[in-house]
């Protein structure tokens, strides 16, 4: 049986890993967004990303 602590520790990084993919994927977002001159949008990725507290 895996040990508590390697069962947190596995969850953990996880759970890094999967905000570590939010967190790029809303910057590429934001990237396109600023590129394209859209301030709605860049709005709504802001809001998104404070929401998630990615920022």
């Amino acid at each position: 049986m895996m040990n508590i602590t390697r069962k947190n520790k596995m969850r953990a990084d996880a759970t890094k890993a999967y905000r570590d993919s939010l967190r790029k994927n809303l910057e590429h977002r934001l990237d396109v967004a600023r590129s394209q001159g859209n301030q709605k949008l860049i709005q709504q990725l802001e809001q998104e990303a404070a929401y998630l507290h990615l920022v």
